[in-house]
């Protein structure tokens, strides 16, 4: 079982007339519509339902527009808008694949209606987005899931970290430059820089904004280590021309000295192939399904957020 854990897109222009918030829940939409079924032949599941179910409503839908990486005004309450998404369907779970935010803008409206699998991790790194998910998750008995990617061994985490022996916790991200997706001050940097170079090292709540897409795995680790969590857990992004097909995750961390002053640590490397330029690697699509595929295990109602 899955701890729980307690209180704690694409490049292309919006059109005329078209918000931040409808350009992200349209790509979301059609992310979805193209790959549930190939997903569900993959795991085996039968297409027929998944297609059905993805084809019955169609056309775009607007949002009003938020802040860069922070949650919006209401959205309104109105059919085309968020709201009347809701009219032909009675969904169990909603599942964010698209961009952080999606969870920043319609998150807590998504739990009056269902469960919510957060894809972007990185979207609660924002202070307001994780109270409100918290918020609207008690209000309506529905659950949070956050889907842990690419990060390796997120229970053994959890149960160190509750244990009391968790006293530091570093993830480093390397890949080369063309998987990174950078905005604010790291997005105006030079292209090409050296061979290997680091771009961030510091807090993961500071890299979440800056690298939205890119440190999704590091938003885990901190829900996984809630006593460190994002202002405690060090996240460090690297370039590396030499990673062209890869995406290399290192998790380094450590226990407080022990009586003979000796302290527990740990280590590990995770290799992930990936297509150049991507910003996933393949291997995490099957963690991913595998994290969807716990959102339907018996599980308590409980407030909180889940990591899975």
């Amino acid at each position: 079982m899955a701890p729980w854990l307690g209180p704690q897109g694409g490049s292309e222009s919006p059109g005329a007339g078209e918000s931040r918030g409808g350009r992200y829940c349209r790509t979301m939409a059609r992310a979805s519509l193209e790959t549930a079924p190939s997903l569900a032949s993959k795991a085996g599941w039968p297409t027929g339902q998944v297609q059905r179910a993805s084809g019955q409503r169609s056309g775009r839908t607007e949002g009003r527009r938020g802040t860069k990486h922070g949650p919006g005004p209401e959205p309104e309450e109105e059919e085309g808008g968020p709201a009347g998404l809701w009219a032909p369907w009675s969904p169990d779970l909603v599942v964010e694949v698209a961009h952080p935010q999606i969870i920043h803008d319609f998150g807590a409206q998504i739990l009056s209606h269902a469960d919510l699998l957060v894809g972007s991790p990185s979207a609660l790194a924002h202070r307001d987005t994780e109270q409100r998910l918290l918020e609207a998750s008690r209000r309506s008995g529905r659950s949070v899931f956050v889907a842990r990617g690419a990060l390796w061994g997120a229970e053994d985490i959890a149960r160190l970290d509750a244990a009391g022996g968790l006293q530091s916790l570093r993830v480093t991200m390397a890949t080369h430059p063309s998987g990174f997706r950078l905005e604010g001050s790291l997005g105006q940097g030079p292209r090409q820089g050296p061979p290997r170079a680091v771009l961030y090292e510091g807090p993961v709540r500071g890299l979440c904004p800056l690298a939205p897409r890119n440190s999704n795995t590091m938003a885990a680790a901190a829900l996984a280590a809630r006593s460190l969590g994002f202002d405690g857990v060090v996240g460090v992004l690297v370039s590396d021309l030499s990673l062209v097909d890869r995406h290399v995750i290192d998790v380094e961390l450590s226990g407080p000295p022990g009586p003979s002053g000796q302290s527990f640590c740990l280590r590990t490397r995770r290799e992930n192939p990936a297509e150049p330029g991507a910003v996933t690697g393949s291997a995490t699509l099957t963690a991913f399904w595998s994290s969807l595929l716990a959102c339907g295990s018996p599980h308590p109602s409980e407030a909180g957020l889940r990591l899975c």
